[in-house]
């Protein structure tokens, strides 16, 4: 049996808030119980696709397991622990405290990357501005949380996590690109240095991030000492249309919800030409 809450922590405090719209991200080290992060990682490693993957044969020249990640969403097959992550007391308080009560659950992934591969250079996950139909320019301002879980962490310049913190506060044109931004092209504009911190992260902890931050992760060396950085993500989004990965909502799911998850799943999925509707 689960326990009430995954995490060590209650609520955030009000520091923890004010660095969220401050910096766009606050990071919780090792902020889950004992229990939780065990329970949660062998969750993940106990899906048969997940032992298939990580069975699978190894490059004959190199020796090694072909460098390829393993990559699901959206991430359904979750057991008790991955289950309590949508609406964990604390994961609640989070997005209450930093957006609101009127959120909805949109999709979630999950991501295993092996020895070798290779980095994810800047981007931002804020969908609907990137794209010139009508309903995307209207819903740019809202809301689009990614919560990021390391059941068993990274170190830097091993698949870590790097962010430029204020870059949510620039207005995301076509002009802004992560190079001018650190070269401080846009310092004033978000009211200060705009500039590259690298995480370091112990197993168990979890990143909350606007996802208009600009974001990266590191490659992971071919003779990294941990075998797989293990990551799973949640994404909430503020009301309003579907984003282009917000998910259709399993049978199951909608079954077993009761009035609060039923809240979080009242929303439509993303289909093709939903947004001309």
């Amino acid at each position: 049996m689960t326990p009430r809450t995954l995490f060590r922590q209650q609520s955030p405090t009000q520091d923890d808030v004010d660095a969220f719209h401050h910096d766009g991200f606050m990071l919780y080290p090792d902020v889950f119980k004992d229990e939780a992060r065990e329970g949660l990682l062998t969750e993940i490693l106990g899906l048969d696709s997940v032992r298939q993957y990580l069975a699978s044969p190894i490059d004959g020249t190199e020796g090694k397991r072909v460098s390829q990640a393993y990559f699901v969403r959206p991430w359904n097959d979750r057991g008790p622990y991955g289950d309590q992550l949508i609406d964990d007391p604390f994961v609640t308080a989070l997005l209450r405290a930093t957006i609101g009560d009127d959120y909805h659950f949109c999709h979630s992934a999950l991501n295993l990357a092996p020895r070798g591969i290779g980095p994810i250079p800047y981007h931002q996950d804020h969908h609907h501005w990137k794209h010139d139909n009508p309903v995307n320019l209207a819903e740019r301002e809202r809301y689009y949380i990614q919560i990021l879980y390391y059941p068993n962490g990274f170190t830097r310049g091993d698949r870590n996590l790097k962010v430029i913190p204020g870059s949510h506060l620039v207005a995301p044109t076509e002009q802004v690109t992560p190079e001018r931004m650190l070269a401080g092209e846009f310092d004033a504009e978000a009211g200060r240095n705009l500039e590259e911190v690298r995480l370091d992260v112990p197993a168990g902890s979890m990143v909350y991030i606007n996802a208009r931050i600009f974001h990266a992760v590191e490659a992971k060396p071919a003779d990294s000492v941990q075998g797989h950085r293990v990551f799973n993500i949640d994404i909430f989004k503020e009301a309003g249309p579907p984003h282009r990965y917000t998910q259709e909502i399993p049978r199951q799911w909608l079954q077993q919800a009761g009035p609060a998850r039923q809240r979080l799943f009242s929303r439509k999925p993303y289909v093709d030409g939903c947004w001309n509707a």
